[in-house]
């Protein structure tokens, strides 16, 4: 019996994932976040610190976050309360704050970085001119998570997506504001990126006395 040449086994190929964790990314908890503070301010490291903070409160997907520039986060030099920038993947806007830890990082960085308005927050090291490479980002964000003991297998750059809207689900309940934050078209969408299962919708509902 034949067998198609579209059969993996006729080339005895090793599957690209093979070994790896292709499921969805964890979130990071609240305990995580400050212990990579922790390791980042103990090691003087102001780029990954901004890096790092920027991508917990923008939510954004790696492809954008490393493509901000300075004049998206700040304006007549100072930043902004809330920033808008065009999603790469659906060309939505949307919108995201910038909180006391991240401007205080921010501000350590570009301190240091210098640059102007239309210069990338987050340059590359090969190409001054360009951006941080989203392979490099993971790169980061694998570290990140290892130097706090947390399996890298299962977190990366969506887990750093995911983090706000989660603690932000968690407290409130309110998928439909998760949704607008994560831009997301469909709440369908967002039901299934956090994950949402009987279980949440059980918890929340035993939140409520009448």
């Amino acid at each position: 019996m034949g067998h198609s040449d579209l059969d993996p086994a006729v080339h005895e190929r090793r599957p690209w994932n093979a070994g790896q964790n292709v499921g969805q990314k964890r979130p990071l908890k609240l305990r995580d976040i400050w212990a990579i503070r922790f390791y980042l301010d103990e090691h003087k490291r102001l780029r990954d610190r901004a890096l790092f903070d920027l991508g917990i409160d923008s939510k954004l997907r790696g492809c954008d976050l490393v493509k901000l520039r300075i004049g998206d986060l700040m304006s007549a030099g100072s930043f902004r309360d809330r920033a808008t920038i065009i999603q790469k993947k659906t060309g939505r806007p949307v919108q995201f704050e910038i909180m006391a830890e991240a401007r205080n990082s921010l501000t350590a960085w570009l301190d240091r970085r210098g640059g102007t308005i239309r210069d990338f927050v987050f340059p590359s090291r090969v190409d001054y001119l360009g951006h941080l490479s989203t392979r490099q980002y993971a790169r980061l964000v694998d570290e990140w998570v290892a130097t706090v003991g947390l399996d890298k297998r299962e977190y990366g750059t969506h887990s750093m997506r995911r983090t706000k809207p989660s603690l932000i689900y968690k407290a409130t309940g309110n998928l439909r504001a998760v949704q607008i934050l994560l831009g997301h078209t469909n709440i369908e969408n967002t039901v299934r990126y956090l994950g949402v299962d009987v279980e949440d919708a059980l918890t929340l509902s035993e939140r409520t006395e009448i």
